[in-house]
């Protein structure tokens, strides 16, 4: 029980060894939003984004290292994985841009990664010996935690698209309905008029007319 405890807590400290910022945030039109993440130098880490929705899937993208020096610049790019790597100490700066659009808001997931993620178990490779069990179900254990965060983030991504996508086709039906409903009205009243038109007309009578018909 105690040797389970040691392990469990021994993987807890090496997942807090690398720091990830995951977030997903709308970026309106003619707007430009920057986050900061601070690297130490020597550091490695990594930055995915990928545009969920709105306009033609794609942004503007900016990776600045603590002196203002460009590390990656991408224009109109729906989705992609860039990997960091810090030669001094400090702030970095990445900008996503949507100022070339004039009306179409973006919605972004971005995942931010600072630092390598250590194993998770520190010192296996100094033992003589073979891995125990526990130790061999540990490490399968973390294996298997980190494809299910890939796997279930993938499927969150997807289905926030497919959503999106599916509401603006809701939206075009919606949209399209009130048009042609509009048109019936439209076309149902002007036939209406019409026809009223081809039984409310009065002829002026002549004096023969009215002889013929019978009138003094």
């Amino acid at each position: 029980m105690i040797s389970s405890f040691v392990t469990l807590l021994i993987l807890c400290c090496a997942y807090q060894e690398i720091v990830s910022t995951e977030l997903t945030f709308e970026l309106p039109d003619n707007a430009k939003q920057c986050f900061y993440e601070e690297i130490k130098a020597n550091n490695t880490g990594s930055l995915e984004f990928q545009v969920i929705t709105g306009g033609q899937y794609d942004v503007d993208v900016v990776l600045k290292d603590p002196k203002g020096e460009i590390l990656y610049q991408k224009q109109k790019l729906q989705f992609d994985t860039v990997s960091i790597e810090a030669k001094t100490t400090g702030v970095h700066e990445v900008c996503f841009s949507n100022e070339f659009s004039t009306f179409s808001h973006k919605i972004i997931y971005l995942d931010l990664k600072n630092g390598e993620e250590e194993d998770p178990l520190p010192g296996l490779g100094e033992h003589i010996t073979a891995l125990t069990q526990m130790e061999t179900s540990t490490v399968d254990m973390h294996k298997f935690l980190n494809v299910i965060i890939d796997i279930q983030t993938r499927h969150r991504l997807r289905e926030a698209h497919g959503r999106k996508q599916a509401e603006q086709l809701n939206e075009k039906v919606q949209l399209w309905a009130l048009f042609e409903t509009v048109i019936i009205i439209v076309i149902a009243g002007s036939q209406t008029i019409m026809l009223k038109s081809f039984f409310s007309d009065k002829r002026i009578l002549s004096v023969s007319d009215k002889r013929l018909l019978g009138g003094h």
